[in-house]
């Protein structure tokens, strides 16, 4: 009865199915394109073709297309069964068969350095996703059976982790393995596909969450409520997060996670005053015995050191990335600066040692890249600006576009501004301190909740580091904490004579503001304010509704 029910939905759904084969694959290849915007075409997921760069750059694009998927290849290959199970028990996994998709998106236009400069520190982090994918297919008790012993072993010595809460201090236990489960079902797969979170923010909503809350928390509550989440270890610990949504979210999460152990790391949101760090050092003090009583293991100095040098690195090779940027010949700009730095420390928490190494590799390459500039007195570029403000997960590569399309160069994001203090190695109280600074400083919560200071201040500090006249002032709609702030963010960049693009989106659900109503805010005022002609007129407004 059950297998004939099966047969006659596949019988129902075959023409639909037909009428899709057709549709895609009609050819679609232009012999040229006018422009950028001549590769995407309406009604379909991904671009028509690929970029010809010249053979140089067409060469080393191709061969870096090869390496991800080979890398891919070899590294869940391994894993033959479970990565099969893993397509069918999950829809987000199938969003990482398009990652090539989502590279060649922010790679349109770029040739020579910036190519390279762009598919190295996007390389770091596909390799650490798919290093963390393995993770999950090997040890996941929804995916593996329960007599599997090896999959039992590997949960067993594995901590689990909320989005927004950094695993760096996991550097402190080598013997354990840890997983940040919601980044890789829910956050990452919405900026690989900007369609991949809706069925969870729409699952969330038909049990009564309110349509206005914020998509992170709903889709990251939705993920639960179909129980999308893969069971990979044996505790979870979540933070406080940065606001009032996530709150909910997490408090949800330990209901979903109640079979396990659970701690709550709460850092302070207003931590500017040296008071508050005995509370957050106390606090992270607790999460370590936490982790020690759970797991009857002891914290590791020797092995933390090592991890802190590691971390101190990364955070030089960003100072490094900004103090170029705040010259007149900026290097690595846009979501290749700001997605790099985010999933180095969310998710890798600056413990890769890949990404630390790819790190130094693009820092090596931009100092020599800058010097050609400053030679030749190059200047690519028409205007400078900062991104403030949450950026939309769905459109990452706005950036990019605006760039392409204005000669607006992006030198910084502010969700780039990560955690950037240096770890005093050897110090175990001030290193303690470092970390619960580290933690208050973690994304979305060290400017969008950290006080006025943070928020407001900051930001003109920063237009005046980076000698940047344009602010790419992201306005989530969803988002009540920078709302109260427009009146003041206005007034004072008029003073300051800085021009303020107010952007808006929905973090994760494009169809409150879709990619073409951002472009169109960019496009009203580069055109009305600045009497402004487009660099390339094909890619002011295109159909991209349907791409990944």
């Amino acid at each position: 009865m059950r297998r004939g029910t099966k047969i006659q939905k596949l019988k129902q759904a075959l023409p639909g199915i037909v009428k899709d084969v057709r549709h895609y694959a009609k050819p679609r290849v232009k012999l040229h394109n006018e422009g950028l915007g001549d590769y995407y075409t309406e009604g379909y997921r991904s671009l028509n073709q690929r970029e010809w760069k010249g053979v140089r750059d067409t060469a080393y694009d191709f061969a870096s297309w090869l390496k991800v998927y080979g890398y891919m290849a070899v590294t869940l290959g391994k894993h033959p069964v479970a990565l099969t199970k893993s397509f069918v028990r999950y829809p987000w996994m199938a969003s990482y068969l398009t990652v090539a998709n989502m590279l060649d998106r922010h790679k349109l236009g770029l040739r020579g350095k910036q190519l390279r400069y762009t598919q190295e520190q996007f390389y770091g982090v596909v390799h650490n996703s798919v290093d963390v994918i393995a993770k999950i297919i090997e040890r996941d008790e929804n995916l593996n059976s329960p007599n599997n012993k090896r999959a039992a072993k590997l949960r067993a010595k594995t901590v689990m982790f909320d989005e927004m809460t950094p695993s760096i201090i996991m550097a402190g236990f080598p013997m354990l393995d840890w997983i940040d489960i919601a980044m890789s079902p829910v956050c990452l797969p919405g900026e690989v596909d900007q369609n991949a979170n809706i069925m969870y923010v729409d699952a969330a909503e038909r049990m009564g969450l309110a349509a206005d809350v914020c998509p992170l928390p709903s889709a990251e509550v939705g993920c639960a409520i179909v129980d999308d989440y893969p069971q990979v270890g044996s505790s979870f610990i979540t933070s406080s997060m940065p606001c009032d949504g996530s709150l909910g979210a997490a408090l949800f999460m330990d209901r979903y996670m109640k079979k396990l152990p659970s701690f709550t790391l709460t850092p302070p949101q207003r931590f500017n005053e040296p008071e508050t760090n005995a509370y957050a050092v106390k606090d992270l003090k607790n999460c370590i015995r936490f982790i020690e009583e759970t797991y009857d293991v002891k914290w590791d100095w020797d092995a933390f050191w090592k991890k802190a040098e590691e971390y101190n690195k990364t955070t030089q090779c960003m100072l490094d990335k900004w103090d170029v940027n705040c010259t007149p010949y900026p290097q690595v700009i846009g979501s290749a600066l700001s997605l790099q730095r985010e999933y180095e420390f969310q998710t890798a928490a600056c413990l890769d040692s890949f990404m630390t190494k790819q790190d130094e590799k693009v820092t090596k390459m931009m100092l020599k890249g800058y010097e050609e500039d400053r030679e030749a007195d190059r200047r690519d570029y028409k205007y400078r600006a900062i991104v403030w403000c949450c950026p939309a997960h769905y459109y990452t590569h706005f950036t990019t576009w605006a760039e392409h399309t204005w000669g607006i160069r992006t030198l910084v994001d502010m969700e780039s501004m990560l955690s950037y203090h240096f770890y005093h190695i050897g110090d175990k109280e001030q290193a303690l301190t470092d970390m619960a600074m580290a933690y208050e400083r973690m994304m979305m919560r060290s400017h969008s909740n950290g006080g006025y200071v943070n928020a407001l201040d900051e930001c003109w500090k920063m237009c005046e580091k980076f000698n940047a006249n344009i602010v790419i002032m992201y306005d989530h709609v969803s988002c009540k904490n920078f709302g109260g702030l427009h009146g003041l963010f206005e007034d004072q960049a008029r003073e300051r004579g800085i021009h303020l693009i107010w952007v808006q989106h929905d973090l994760m659900d494009p169809r409150t503001v879709s990619r073409k109503a951002m472009r169109d805010a960019v496009n009203k005022y580069m055109s009305t304010v600045f009497r402004e002609e487009p660099l390339d007129p094909t890619y002011l407004d295109y159909s991209d509704e349907l791409t990944w």
